[in-house]
């Protein structure tokens, strides 16, 4: 690693270590492409619908399941291993799926995969967080959106046209390259001095800055200090003010990514289409749709640190509603048993519109928000709660969808979500610190509502006269040798 350093190192770290991420998106998209075919009469695996219904639900239950793995592995074994760990779980699944010869088989499969994808898109936002210059730390964020994204691609492009065990073999060869380059990235700093490495934790930041690193290190072990000066517990979620906001906030913006359409539409865009009766293919529309996401991220990562995480929230959230309410006025008039026969092309354009701009910020944002707004003192337990958030916001989310569906129509859990992209665009003007250009220090500042923090927003988040007197009990009533 002495041949390479500075931001090049910072970018060769975060790209080798977040290629599990593309694995990850494979196995989100999975399904699609890969039921019909073990429904049809070619199948290699004969499964039932019952079994359809467990290969879905069986990467959101894996993903609760590893809540708890998180939080042990974050804290206790760093976040780098941690990261390497979920591409051995996430490799472990990819060759189940590959030799598999009964739905048992897949559905454990499912299971770990969804474990894997659990341990690694909280330890990536972390660990990229804290290596990262500041200037960057959100275009390197947005790398996470990007590579899930380029994974669905990937596998609504390959699963339909190749056998299981090619389309696992591809997800395995992103996770046995990103074990032999990511082992030699440097460790996160502030995990380092956390587990009281400081000569290491030097030499991490030598790596990573390519510059005298003495001020920095001072200034994180001085931050460090006081953030173990008060150990994070659970129970500080809900004690401490400005952790009670960070949830709040992470609660907000996880329940809005997915109550205005994410996980709906990449799971049910082909019910949508039909629905809607698009003569586009299902297949070639999935393609379409995915790749205008990533075109979206893409765009996102150079304007994220350049107009701020408020701006691009804010417009995200007002043009998302706008295209969705487009979308359920004419799913209402069709169900009304109007003729839409000459419009069939509003709904395609509706969802391709949103394929972009919910990208811009509702559907890429909230994860670069989480790794900002904890310390690392709880930043393993804040990251993991709002990562469980994550999973039953999309769980709740499907499950509402297809309620609604049956009940009133296609256009009522459309305007539902609608309504929601508003209500998220209003809490993120009144409510969400900008993150832009802050250090995790000066954010915390913003978050307790220190008047150094220079932030407008620390007003709207912090009343006149508020102060953060449970924050520091919790720091007296823990500090000790």
């Amino acid at each position: 690693m002495a041949l390479i350093s500075g931001r090049l190192c910072q970018v060769l770290a975060v790209i080798t270590g977040t290629l599990t991420v593309i694995s990850d998106g494979m196995h989100y998209g999975w399904s699609s492409p890969i039921v019909p075919l073990l429904q049809s009469p070619q199948s290699p695996i004969p499964i039932s619908e019952s079994d359809v219904l467990w290969l879905e639900n069986c990467l959101m239950f894996g993903g609760i399941a590893g809540l708890f793995l998180t939080m042990y592995l974050l804290d206790k074994v760093g976040r780098k291993r941690t990261m390497l760990i979920a591409a051995v779980e996430n490799l472990i699944a990819w060759v189940l799926i590959a030799t598999a010869t009964t739905p048992e088989v897949l559905l454990v499969a499912r299971f770990i995969s969804g474990i894997a994808a659990d341990v690694n898109f909280v330890a990536a936002p972390v660990y990229i967080a804290e290596i990262a210059d500041k200037e960057i730390r959100g275009r390197l964020s947005s790398l996470i959106n990007i590579f899930s994204l380029l994974g669905v691609v990937l596998i609504y492009s390959v699963g339909p046209f190749v056998s299981i065990t090619i389309s696992s073999a591809i997800g395995m060869g992103f996770l046995v390259t990103e074990l032999l380059t990511f082992s030699s990235m440097p460790e996160s700093p502030h995990y380092l001095l956390v587990r009281q490495k400081p000569e290491a934790a030097r030499e991490s930041l030598k790596v990573l800055r390519n510059v005298d690193v003495d001020d920095e290190l001072r200034e994180l072990t001085e931050v460090v200090e006081r953030e173990n000066a008060c150990r994070g517990r659970p129970f500080d979620l809900i004690k401490v003010k400005s952790y009670r906001k960070a949830i709040l906030i992470m609660t907000v913006l996880n329940f809005g990514q997915h109550f205005t359409g994410l996980s709906v539409m990449i799971m049910n865009l082909h019910i949508i289409l039909e629905e809607a009766g698009s003569s586009i293919k299902t297949n070639t529309a999935a393609i379409e749709f995915s790749l205008l996401m990533v075109a979206a991220c893409i765009i996102t990562m150079f304007l994220i640190d350049l107009l701020g995480r408020r701006v691009l929230l804010t417009t995200s959230s007002v043009l998302t509603g706008i295209s969705l309410l487009v979308l359920g006025v004419y799913f209402a008039i069709k169900n009304a048993g109007g003729n839409t026969r000459d419009y069939t092309w509003i709904p395609v354009a509706s969802l391709m519109v949103y394929a972009i701009v919910h990208k811009i910020g509702l559907g890429s944002i909230p994860i670069v928000v989480t790794a900002e707004l904890f310390p690392t003192n709880i930043k393993a337990v804040g990251c993991t709660v709002a990562d469980s958030i994550y999973v039953i916001a999309s769980a709740s989310s499907i499950f509402v969808f297809h309620y609604m569906l049956r009940q009133f129509g296609m256009h009522a859990p459309i305007f539902l979500f609608a309504a929601c992209s508003i209500l998220v665009g209003l809490f993120v003007i009144f409510f969400l610190p900008e993150t832009k250009g802050k250090t995790l220090e000066q954010i915390q500042q913003m978050l307790k509502g220190e008047s150094d923090a220079n932030s407008e927003t620390t007003k709207l988040l912090s009343p006149v006269g508020e102060t953060d007197e449970d924050y520091g009990a919790v720091i007296n009533t823990q500090a000790g040798p």
